[in-house]
């Protein structure tokens, strides 16, 4: 049994000490920095996918000219002045945090300047109505800001650069969604396999006070809204385990396909069209997302926020073509190579899935299935089950659900495990072939 503590003398260890209270207040307050730079990335997202909306509704052939031609010059613009900051943000992080190689280099892959250009890209991405998602970009937007903190802490400080990282990372996802658990768990299932940097509390204190930067300016609710759901019955089971099988293939699908673009492996017209000439490949996704766009009738436009919300709120329903038009789009726009996410996207089309199979099996209650699906989906792509149960529990008040997302994204992510290897872990070793 280990000794009790002296309160005197763990009082006066505590306070004796100023740099220990100054690295403190130093990460604390780059990790409050850190929450309110989201919370401004996400007012600035929202605000240029409400203006692409604007243009859509006045005009709805104008997204045939505009994005193609706003995606290619994105795609310019990112490789030309910001080339770490395409794509996800995640893989980058991941990078550093994983291999030596990368860690030399960090500037590559995570800085201010990139924090600075991802904000702006992705937004540029939405204002284009790119079937993208701010929640990847915020990871490595705040990890750009954390990271400055350590010119900040006092000399021989306990607390590492690749701490920080890991703490602005999920602080990040916990500022997006306004789920601190949910950016604890990113940190500890996707960041971090350092026992000592989970046990940070310091570092962990970062993560949750990130996530109440957003709780303080969008006020605690739930992201999607409540869902009503019924007491479990075995009546159930086969509507859900049928959408964690389908969700499961179709995300590990997703990620193969996506794993195979990016990797340059294929020898496809359309995989020689984005290695020989990438600024016309993605004027060509660009055209394609429009022309999707215009199919479904804008439903594939942007993240699908609005779209998941309503379909919730039993205010409108998705057509099972929208769904896979959905699914095809978020594809073309991350092949594309912009800055952007892929988790409100996931999250949507989870949600497709999970009402389409309410639909088909004329189950009554179609917001339960609709929250499985999202959780299941986002699990199947990204292989982290914890972190997309806890992420949805999170942004759903559905308390009832909790065995049940847990079991879905369990098998979801088992599944997908058969079909592809892990997306994000795949594109940090793309990134790693710029140090080349």
């Amino acid at each position: 049994m280990p000794p009790q503590p002296q309160v005197a003398n763990a009082l006066q260890q505590e306070f004796s000490d100023w740099r220990l209270w100054a690295a403190r207040l130093v990460v604390l307050s780059f990790a409050a920095a850190s929450g309110l730079a989201i919370v401004g990335f996400t007012w600035l997202a929202e605000v240029a996918l409400a203006a692409f909306f604007r243009l859509e509704r006045a005009a709805w052939w104008a997204p045939l000219i505009w994005t193609p031609l706003l995606t290619a010059g994105i795609v310019w613009l990112t490789r030309r002045f910001a080339p770490g900051a395409a794509g996800s943000g995640i893989p980058q992080i991941i990078a550093v945090l994983e291999h030596e190689s990368a860690a030399a280099q960090r500037p590559l892959f995570v800085s201010m300047k990139l924090s600075v250009a991802k904000l702006f890209l992705t937004a540029a991405g939405l204002l284009g109505g790119l079937a993208l998602g701010r929640e990847g970009p915020s990871v490595q937007i705040a990890a750009g800001i954390m990271r400055n903190a350590r010119r900040w802490l006092p000399a021989q400080s306990q607390i590492s650069e690749n701490g920080l990282l890991m703490a602005g990372g999920a602080a990040g996802i916990a500022a997006a969604f306004n789920t601190p658990l949910g950016g604890v768990m990113f940190a500890i299932e996707e960041l971090s396999r350092r026992p000592e940097q989970r046990r940070n509390g310091l570092l962990i204190g970062a993560i949750v006070l990130a996530g109440l930067m957003a709780v303080s300016v969008y006020g605690n609710n739930t992201y999607f809204g409540v869902i009503r759901v019924e007491r479990f019955s075995f009546r159930m089971v086969a509507p859900a385990l049928l959408v964690a099988l389908l969700c499961g293939a179709a995300g590990g699908l997703f990620a193969r396909a996506l794993i195979a673009i990016l990797s340059g492996r294929t020898t496809d017209r359309f995989s020689r069209l984005r290695g020989h000439a990438p600024i016309r490949f993605a004027a060509c996704c660009g055209l394609l997302v429009a022309l999707i766009g215009i199919v479904s009738q804008g439903a594939s436009y942007g993240s699908g926020y609005a779209q998941t919300k309503a379909m919730i709120a039993g205010a409108s329903e998705s057509t099972h073509l929208a769904v896979l038009l959905r699914f095809v789009a978020t594809w073309f726009t991350a092949a594309s190579g912009v800055p952007g996410g892929l988790f409100a996207p996931s999250l949507s089309i989870g949600a497709g899935l999970g009402n389409s199979v309410a639909t088909l099996m004329a189950y009554p209650n179609a917001p339960t299935l609709i929250a499985l699906g999202m959780a299941a989906f986002l699990a199947a792509v990204t292989q982290a089950p914890l972190t997309a149960f806890i992420i949805v529990m999170e942004m759903v008040d559905g308390h009832e659900l909790v065995l049940s997302l847990m079991a879905c994204t369990l098998i979801a992510s088992g599944l997908s495990r058969l079909i592809s290897a892990p997306l994000y872990p795949a594109l940090a070793e793309l990134q790693l072939a710029r140090l080349k």
